[in-house]
């Protein structure tokens, strides 16, 4: 991973005041703007208001959310949920002493009534520890309505995490929700059952299961260390998504990069704001809004958030033309316009004061959509990452996961098999590309 100075690329830590959101029970996110400004850039181009704090509160885990679709099989999202309860389990990045939930109908079309909801410890599969149930409120009530297109926080509940322990969460939906806000590729198993059962620590009653999030989009701790604005969203697509990892092994690249800073003793943020499939320049009903679109929601909205691992652009690359999913190919677009994107996402985060590390794309020969077409303009991409100086620093995650006898190919021991997403293997390699130090 390379750090350069603004000579070549920015070296300054883009550090501001910091714009602080009310903190108070339910809070409601959308909409909300800081006032304050950061200093001037090293460059003299000024800052604007800098990233959302949320006060003591912390990221422990997120996932963006989506439109309801079916693209990756069958799941709940069209159906939604009557008299059901759903169970989900996440992981987090770091731990504290209080946990409150953040849950999405962004893409809902009425209210969202939520009968009720838990946050519990995590025992095995859809069980959770005995003696760790908290009840959720939302602004002191056990209920809550989340407006169409809005969001909302729980109040805090007192339970004691650690760093990259699971949690789960449990929400009862009494009335129809109808199609739903999800997040489709979760790489981890979610539990369904008929009837309330929030409260119950056995798994029983659980016997659906996805493997998406539902409305679920952020998980937040409080206590313990103290907040500090060092938050790093991981931003791209599936493979910052994770697909083709294990499911239920937390292998993604973010997952990994988790553990490392916790394995240096430097427990923080990490939160992966992947969606398979997601363009830097095109929007589609069943992969999310474009990457400079939903860039301000999904990554500059995260409490504290210091710095985005910027890692996207190769299915622009693969998806138009006749390899592109049937019926669904998108405009071909030039290295031009890849560059204007990337440069768009590197200013909304400049003027929130957050940093940007760009990554450059691994290779795709083999992969289902590859053309010599699309590896000319990835690799064009690339060389303008590494060599524009207008990142922050550059993380080259082609050349850690490239086969050595021909870069243009995923090392067999970091290929998922499909030849465009990474391993388990090659999501710890990723992982290990990045420098502690310049996050």
């Amino acid at each position: 991973m390379v750090r350069r100075s603004k000579v070549a690329l920015v070296a300054a830590a883009l550090l501001g005041a910091l714009s602080v959101l009310p903190g108070g029970p339910a809070t409601g996110l959308a909409g909300a703007a800081g006032t304050a400004h950061a200093a001037d850039r090293a460059d003299g181009a000024p800052r604007a208001a800098a990233a959302p704090d949320r006060g003591p509160w912390r990221g422990g885990w997120a996932a963006a959310p989506q439109r309801p679709t079916e693209v990756f099989g069958k799941n709940w999202s069209d159906g939604g949920f009557a008299r059901q309860t759903v169970r989900q389990v996440v992981r987090l990045s770091t731990g504290g002493t209080q946990v409150r939930i953040k849950l999405s109908n962004r893409y809902g079309t009425a209210p969202l009534k939520i009968a009720g909801a838990t946050v519990a410890r995590t025992d095995r599969g859809a069980a959770v520890r005995s003696g760790s149930v908290r009840q959720l409120t939302f602004g002191h009530r056990g209920s809550a309505t989340v407006g169409a297109g809005g969001e909302l926080l729980s109040d805090g509940a007192g339970l004691a995490v650690r760093p990259l322990e699971p949690v789960t969460v449990t929400l009862y939906f009494d009335a129809p929700t109808g199609p739903t806000t999800f997040h489709a590729k979760a790489t981890a198993t979610s539990y369904r059952a008929t009837g309330d059962h929030r409260a119950d620590v056995g798994a029983a009653a659980f016997t659906d299961t996805t493997t998406s999030w539902y409305y679920l989009s952020g998980v937040e701790v409080a206590g313990g260390a103290g907040a500090r604005r060092d938050a790093v969203v991981t931003f791209g697509d599936s493979i910052t998504d994770g697909y083709g990892s294990t499911v239920d092994a937390d292998h993604r690249y973010p997952d990994a990069l988790a553990e490392r800073c916790v394995a240096a003793g430097r427990p923080r943020s990490i939160l992966n704001e992947g969606i398979s499939g997601n363009q830097l320049t095109q929007t589609t009903p069943d992969f999310g809004e474009k990457a400079v679109a939903r860039f301000p929601k999904d990554a500059l909205n995260e409490p504290h958030v210091g710095t985005v691992i910027l890692l996207e652009g190769i299915n622009d690359i693969g998806m138009n033309g006749p390899t592109a999913r049937p019926g669904a190919p998108t405009p071909e677009v030039s290295v031009r316009q890849l560059i204007a994107a990337q440069r768009e996402l590197i200013r909304q985060a400049h003027r929130k004061g957050v940093k940007v590390i760009g990554a450059t794309l691994t290779p795709f020969k083999g992969a289902a959509y590859y053309t010599e077409r699309g590896e000319t303009t990835r690799v064009a991409l690339n060389r303008w990452i590494r060599t524009s100086g207008e990142f922050d620093a550059v993380v080259d995650l082609e050349r850690a996961v490239a086969d050595p006898a021909d870069r243009t190919r995923l090392a067999a021991a970091y290929d998922s098999g499909d030849h465009l997403h990474p391993s388990d293997a090659g999501y710890r390699a990723m992982a290990g590309a990045l420098d502690l130090d310049a996050l």
